[in-house]
């Protein structure tokens, strides 16, 4: 009788159980998917982070620095404020490498479709762009180093004056081989300052900055100086028609 009321009780305590829910299966592009959100995530952070730390710490060295310090035994560089750089190179500069560098949001277009049209031989990077780059980022043309300094610019267009951005530039710039910045590349070539620069030297060391390796402003070829020439011409222009006022004292 016992028994009975036991199997009696066993067959009630089941009959009132559900079955537990199948496991739905792993699906491996949905872990794919949670994956690379989560990386996307952590980067556009660690990217933010980076924006608001240097627009005001200055950065410490960069991934070039670093390989050519470690290629050379060495190499020469001091951070001056903006303050304590020519006018006329902050010009020189901006003529060289990117005149409307007070009029676009970090991207030129109009240089942009002038590249496109002539089919890649023209550079059409911005000073934001190289800011991004150099401090930020490596050198090379991979695709994930261009798709990462597209997300970052408009970031450090949107937090940093252009001012902090001219600045920066300037003093993480290659001027020669192991000369960074244009405080080191005052001394190196010229003997002075960054802060007494003339316009002619101004001009040579903009001259170089696409080609650095190659090109020795205190020993200028035709070529330099011929560019050069146009760089001095092109300083006076953005000067004169407003073009310069973003980042001007």
């Amino acid at each position: 009788m016992a028994a009975k009321s036991a199997k009696a009780r066993d067959r009630g305590t089941t009959k009132g159980k559900t079955d537990p829910p199948a496991r739905r299966p792993i699906q491996p592009g949905a872990v794919v998917a949670r994956w690379v959100f989560r990386l996307l995530l952590i980067v556009a952070v660690l990217g933010a982070g980076g924006l608001l730390l240097y627009r005001t710490v200055n950065p410490p060295t960069t991934i070039t620095m670093l390989a050519e310090s470690r290629r050379l035994g060495g190499i020469e560089r001091d951070w001056v404020d903006a303050d304590a750089i020519a006018p006329v190179m902050m010009r020189a500069a901006v003529a060289a490498e990117d005149a409307n560098f007070c009029r676009h949001w970090g991207f030129d277009m109009d240089a942009i479709r002038l590249a496109i049209e002539e089919g890649g031989n023209r550079g059409a990077s911005t000073i934001s762009q190289q800011v991004v780059k150099n401090v930020y980022l490596w050198q090379g043309r991979s695709w994930v180093r261009k798709a990462l300094e597209a997300a970052m610019t408009p970031g450090m267009e949107a937090i940093w004056p252009k001012r902090r951005i001219l600045e920066v530039y300037l003093n993480v710039a290659e001027f020669g081989e192991g000369v960074f910045g244009v405080e080191a590349a005052a001394g190196h070539y010229f003997g002075t300052s960054a802060a007494d620069l003339t316009s002619r030297q101004a001009a040579l060391l903009a001259a170089v900055l696409p080609n650095p390796k190659e090109r020795d402003p205190s020993r200028p070829s035709a070529f330099v100086e011929r560019r050069a020439a146009s760089i001095r011409d092109g300083a006076a222009t953005i000067d004169r028609d407003g073009r310069a006022a973003c980042f001007q004292g």
